[in-house]
């Protein structure tokens, strides 16, 4: 496991500042309280990270599910009620595993997952975008905010509230950032091993501390990190919740487990596919044993008062943009934030948030950079359609809505193809009056064939000789078969001879097609 070790303890540090507001952020605009974002993030990164077969995924609170705790926790009249649903949602996701369920991930097409990717880049950049200029509204990974803003409007509110210490140090945050990708990390194996984020938030604290007492350049503390400061060690266990299992029977408490489990998991599997697809090394994430772990991690979570586990696609990309080669840089990283949180929350709470927004942009740019649209519209509108909804819908609505638009454009996509793919027409000879065509059937000819077939077959002029070959046909649905039965009638009607080509070989003018097809191999 410490085979890495050199390539996971720089990018645990990584993720590990990236994750530390996240955690906090999450936490905030569900409604929580503050403590239980950071315990996700611990039980997401030392367990959930112990027990996945994921080599660079890492998991905690998902922005995705925010919106169901921020109105579970209301519904279910109480935070210790909601944890028991935390648990519960576990365990179904247990359950999920078991039954195999984590195949459903191998279903979205290619198209959508680098859509959700650069969405999610984009988001993170006109959501950090504020912050990195010293403004901190209400922020979640959504565009309507529940203060009535959205996206944008809280953008153009920037620039009546600039805070200059602010921007000044995520400036020369981002320059640190930039001169290290660009420059310093080919200079040497200093710099390989202390990575750019790290020394931005020292330079971060850094500059907090000196200018303190400024009146111009100060960071006021609304823009720094907020971590709970428990005074003693019975402040910092009372800060744990644990579940009320006297509500089990609550019928509303299943009702939002289920919706947990099947939320988290599917959030889970997408981001196993894109991770996937990120990583370099191109290692396969077992997924199902991923549901296995996730829903483990959701169970002890809920039982000390922690928010809902996915494995997170931010949190991921940043591990794997800073080297992570193995899961020992997920388990650091929760093993950073619970010291970190008993250890030295003072000094987390002099990390400006702005320091930590310039990492965030970096994190963004990289996953939707300009270059990956020249590429998805040079593949063709098949691959480009899909691509553009989701990301739009990502932007304009929320995670899940972006990937549900863009699954369905996917579908129609390939609803159209298999109409237009169901055979191959050719018209051979239009000699001596006779219009000779042949048809061929493709492989898997199904009921999502039978407009373009029936077209063709309806366009047949009189006195016509269509050859049929049904010879590398696997799979021809009974819809299709109906069809040609059909056909047969008005054939004969309109003076049209049908030359029937298959294994068995060439028949003239079926009797029945539903009878001669009866008599097929059933592999064929």
């Amino acid at each position: 496991m410490f085979k890495y070790i050199k390539n996971d303890l720089p990018a645990s540090i990584v993720v590990f500042f990236v994750a530390l507001p996240l955690c906090l952020g999450i936490a905030l605009a569900s409604g929580a309280p503050l403590f239980s974002g950071l315990i996700a993030g611990i039980i997401g990164g030392i367990v959930v990270g112990a027990l996945s077969g994921s080599q660079i995924g890492v998991s905690g609170p998902a922005a995705g599910l925010a919106a169901i705790v921020l109105t579970a926790i209301g519904a279910l009249g109480g935070y210790q009620n909601f944890l028991l649903a935390v648990v519960l949602g576990g365990a179904i996701q247990l359950a999920f595993g078991i039954l195999k369920a984590g195949i459903i991930g191998y279903y979205f097409p290619s198209s959508v997952i680098k859509g959700m990717l650069t969405g999610i880049g984009i988001i993170i950049i006109l959501k950090q975008i504020p912050h990195f200029f010293g403004y901190n509204p209400e922020s979640n990974f959504v565009f309507f905010e529940t203060d009535g803003q959205n996206t944008f409007s809280e953008i153009f509110q920037t620039v009546n509230n600039i805070s200059p210490g602010a921007t000044l140090v995520a400036v020369i945050g981002l320059a640190i950032l930039l001169l290290w990708d660009k420059v310093l990390a080919k200079k040497g194996k200093i710099f390989q091993l202390v990575q750019g984020p790290l020394v931005a938030v020292a330079v971060g604290i850094i500059f907090y501390v000196l200018t303190m007492d400024s009146e111009t350049i100060s960071i006021s503390s609304d823009h720094l990190v907020s971590v709970p400061i428990p005074e003693d060690a019975t402040s910092f266990l009372a800060q744990f919740s644990f579940p009320n299992f006297g509500a089990i029977s609550n019928p509303q408490i299943w009702i939002t487990a289920f919706t947990i489990a099947l939320v988290a998991s599917l959030e889970t599997l997408l981001c196993v596919e894109a991770t996937d697809k990120l990583d370099p090394y191109k290692n396969v994430t077992p997924t199902n044993r991923e549901l296995l772990a996730q829903g483990t991690g959701n169970i002890l979570s809920g039982m000390v008062g922690g928010l809902p586990i996915t494995q997170v696609i931010v949190r991921s990309s940043a591990n794997i943009q800073s080297g992570g080669r193995s899961k020992m840089s997920a388990i650091i990283h929760g093993f950073f934030l619970l010291i970190s949180v008993i250890l030295i929350p003072r000094l987390l709470n002099m990390i400006p948030l702005s320091v930590l927004a310039a990492i965030l942009l970096i994190v963004g740019y990289k996953l939707a950079k300009p270059a990956l649209f020249k590429k998805m519209y040079q593949l063709g509108w098949k691959q480009f359609i899909p691509f553009t909804v989701t990301v739009l819908g990502i932007v304009f609505t929320d995670l899940l809505v972006g990937i549900g638009l863009g699954l369905a454009v996917g579908v129609v996509v390939i609803l159209i193809k298999s109409y237009q793919n169901s055979h191959f027409l050719h018209i051979e000879d239009k000699s001596n009056g006779i219009h000779k065509i042949k048809m061929t059937l493709a492989e898997e000819v199904t009921f999502f064939n039978k407009g373009a077939i029936l077209k063709e077959l309806d366009s047949i002029p009189k006195d016509s000789y269509l050859e049929l070959d049904v010879r590398n046909t696997r799979y021809l649905d009974n819809d299709i078969i109906e069809i040609l039965e059909d056909f047969s009638g008005k054939a004969k009607n309109r003076n049209i001879d049908i030359k029937l080509i298959s294994e068995r070989g060439i028949t003239e003018n079926p009797d029945s097609y539903i009878e001669f097809f009866k008599l097929r191999p059933k592999s064929a």
